[in-house]
């Protein structure tokens, strides 16, 4: 599938009708979700035939794209119920087959290796602050081969410190840098839209002591 086709698809996907902003809600926007499964895809082979989790999935976007790419399995975990059945819609509208688990990300037992590849768009860490490592910590115990990340191009110091140093990443790198769109959709929005730019991150986790074994 060629990017622009993968883009058109999941512009017509729907999105938060009352998004949450405890929870950060945003939603991915179909030309950096594009860009982010892609490159994942077509640079690294990570999708295609493997088992992706979107982690904090929302309205399914990152997943969805994952199985147009051909994954094998996609599971999308995420906090808000009613988000998952906006998911649960756009998945029976493209007529793909998704698993939706509803769950608090930090509270996933997953062993033995069920996932290969980790995708998300997790919360920036605004309103909860640590919540973007938290989600990047439990993706990096949870995926055997790569978690790809969006961050605040402002954080990244950091990100790549605390990624390596605290969360079992083997390596962090950084694949390009995009503008993620902020629509105005609360009330403490002042501006119709907002650019922030966000690095795209590709994290290889150091394997499990199952794995090394095997």
């Amino acid at each position: 599938m060629k990017l622009k086709q993968l883009e058109g698809l999941l512009g017509t996907l729907q999105q938060f009708s009352h998004p949450k902003v405890e929870l950060e809600q945003y939603p991915t926007g179909p030309h950096i979700a594009s860009r982010l499964l892609y490159t994942a895809e077509n640079t690294f082979g990570d999708i295609s035939g493997k088992v992706v989790a979107d982690f904090g999935c929302g309205c399914g976007t990152l997943g969805l794209a994952s199985a147009l790419l051909g994954a094998e399995q996609v599971i999308g975990i995420d906090i808000d119920p009613q988000s998952l059945e906006i998911a649960s819609i756009n998945a029976a509208d493209m007529e793909l087959d998704i698993d939706f688990i509803w769950c608090d990300v930090n509270k996933l037992r997953w062993r033995d290796d069920v996932v290969d590849t980790v995708v998300m768009n997790p919360p920036f860490g605004t309103r909860k602050k640590g919540s973007d490592m938290e989600f990047l910590a439990k993706a990096l115990k949870v995926a055997s081969q790569a978690v790809y990340s969006l961050h605040k191009t402002t954080t990244r110091d950091y990100i790549k410190r605390t990624a390596i140093r605290d969360c079992n990443a083997r390596s962090a790198d950084i694949l390009c840098e995009l503008r993620f769109d902020v629509p105005q959709i609360y009330k403490f929005h002042k501006k119709k839209e907002v650019n922030i730019a966000v690095d795209l991150w590709r994290f290889v986790p150091y394997p499990t002591q199952e794995s090394a074994d095997s």
